[in-house]
This record gives structure tokens, C-alpha cells and sequence, in this order.
């Protein structure tokens, strides 16, 4: 089960022990074509590249959509953590013309810790950093209820359940 839902600082924590090994859930996250696969709804639509997460300062771009925003939209990521199986994250944002990434104030981090229960998965969702424009745009933030972090663990844990059903 999750912990509470803390925000201190402009941030969510929630935490879910999912019973397999920290390898395999960091080969999920490092995925960025099963991201979707995170999400409890339809914002994330998918990778623009297959090129999976090797390094810390790698881009990946998501395909995205949000009501709230105008409809659908491309994410550039910038991660700011790699460390297998411990930790991984990443810095939304957007492209400039000069292609320089421009990071939207927000970040995502999964911490991974083995347990005896199998790995007890923390994730992160950290706002501190937005603009007032950009809480402003966003009609708010975080601009989900905070058990939306509780349901992306939810459809993370059947992502990596479900993998050996099949």
C-alpha cells in the first residue's frame, strides 16, 4: 500500500512496494515506449524515439495530451538521474527554435529499494521550480489530485506483473 500523500515544498511522495525485483521495474521506467504504461489515464501517448535511457543529461521525447493545455503536445525530458536499479529521473520541458531544451519547473523520480517483500517504489513528482505562468496555464499544480500517484504506481505494478503472464 501507499504511505500518505505528502506535500511539502511543492512535492508528492507516495510510496508502493511491488512484488519483483528493482531490475525489472528499472528496465520499465528506462523504456520511455512503455511510459504509458505508468499512467493511469491518457496523458502520456507515447515515446518519439525508441532509443531506450542509458545516462544521466539524455532527452527523450513523449508524445502528450492534455485538456488543460490545448490538447496534444510533445514533452522533452531531460534526465537528471540514472542510477540502476536505484534511482531514475527526469526534467519535463520543451524544445526552444535552437533546440535547447527549456525545463517546465516540474520533475518525476522513482527510487527503487529491495525489500523482502519484493521493491518498495517511491515516486516523486516535485513542482518547486514552475513559474507562476506556468502554474497559471496549468490551472494549478500539481495539475492532477494527488492520488494520481497512488494510481501511476497502481498501473506500473500490472505493467510489471503482467509481463510474465503472458
Amino acid at each position: 500500500m501507499s504511505e500518505q500523500p505528502q506535500t511539502p515544498n511543492d512535492r508528492l511522495v507516495h510510496t508502493r512496494t511491488i512484488p519483483v525485483s528493482a531490475e525489472k521495474i528499472f528496465a520499465l521506467l528506462a523504456d520511455p515506449r512503455r511510459h504509458h504504461e505508468t499512467e493511469p489515464g491518457d496523458w502520456v501517448r507515447g515515446a518519439i524515439d525508441d532509443a531506450p535511457i542509458t545516462a544521466a543529461g539524455q532527452v527523450f521525447s513523449m508524445d502528450m495530451y492534455l485538456d488543460v493545455v490545448g490538447g496534444a503536445y510533445r514533452i522533452d525530458n531531460t534526465v537528471t538521474t540514472f542510477d540502476p536499479p536505484h534511482a531514475i529521473g527526469w526534467d519535463p520541458g520543451q524544445a526552444d527554435e535552437a533546440g535547447r531544451i527549456i525545463p517546465g519547473g516540474w520533475s518525476w523520480r522513482y527510487d527503487l529499494k529491495e525489500t523482502d517483500a519484493g521493491t518498495e517504489v517511491t515516486l516523486t513528482y516535485d513542482w518547486s521550480a514552475t513559474t507562476e505562468a506556468t502554474r497559471e496555464e496549468f490551472g494549478g499544480f500539481p495539475p492532477f489530485p494527488a492520488e494520481f500517484l497512488d494510481a501511476s504506481l497502481e498501473s506500473l505494478e500490472h505493467a510489471v506483473t503482467a509481463e510474465g503472464e503472458s
